[in-house]
């Protein structure tokens, strides 16, 4: 059987001075960290002469912007699957994200009545299908080889739970699944045989801002 591996990229820090619980709103472009961690992933994978043959990307700017940097080291044309797009979220637009205090107020207890779901947005289950439909997409496209794959914290923390066998219901700061990170997921044939997780922008972490899409 040959071994394939299927990264999952997180993309890099967002510019989002107001803190917004930016979802899939158009428009959020990577800050000038964010930048240099695209770059930094670009190197990792580069400099390690990874067998990479693809890269591809959720359609919003910021997975884009994570990407460019990559396609370009592999001398390949970014391409994009809308299926690695940000979950979806009844609180895009405000600033829950990083004033969490605001749940307090009746408009947005309709939405709280099942963390298991979430009753607050895209279902966990939605996500991980869409999202294993393209790792399966890529694997099988690219046999024997290495895919990257850049999409959002929340899509990439669940899919990967549901490799590891676990629940898909958690604590949100309990995602290991930093800025700029890799979760990467290796085949034998079409059978799931290991996961590695590894953060190639590490030392650019210690500031960037925490503020997740969704």
């Amino acid at each position: 059987m040959a071994t394939t591996t299927v990264h999952l990229v997180r993309h890099g820090e967002v510019h989002n001075p107001d803190g917004v619980l930016y979802g899939r709103i158009p428009g959020y472009r990577l800050s000038d960290r964010g930048q240099a961690m695209a770059r930094r992933v670009a190197q990792h994978l580069s400099g390690a002469g990874r067998d990479v043959v693809a890269v591809v990307a959720s359609p919003l700017q910021r997975a884009q912007e994570t990407a460019t940097p990559t396609s370009e080291a592999f001398g390949l044309t970014l391409a994009t699957d809308h299926r690695l797009v940000e979950a979806g979220n009844h609180f895009e637009g405000t600033t829950i994200g990083k004033n969490p205090g605001q749940l307090a107020n009746p408009k947005y207890w309709r939405y709280l009545w099942n963390p298991l779901r979430p009753s607050w947005g895209e279902p966990y289950a939605d996500q991980v299908t869409r999202m294993r439909a393209a790792v399966d997409d890529a694997r099988r496209a690219h046999e024997g080889h290495e895919v990257v794959l850049v999409s959002h914290q929340l899509p990439v923390w669940v899919t990967r739970r549901s490799y590891e066998g676990g629940s898909l219901a958690h604590d949100p700061r309990r995602r290991q699944c930093a800025l700029a990170s890799m979760t990467s997921l290796t085949f034998d044939g079409e059978t799931f045989v290991g996961l590695h997780y590894t953060e190639p922008a590490a030392d650019l972490l210690a500031g960037a801002d925490p503020v997740p899409g969704a």
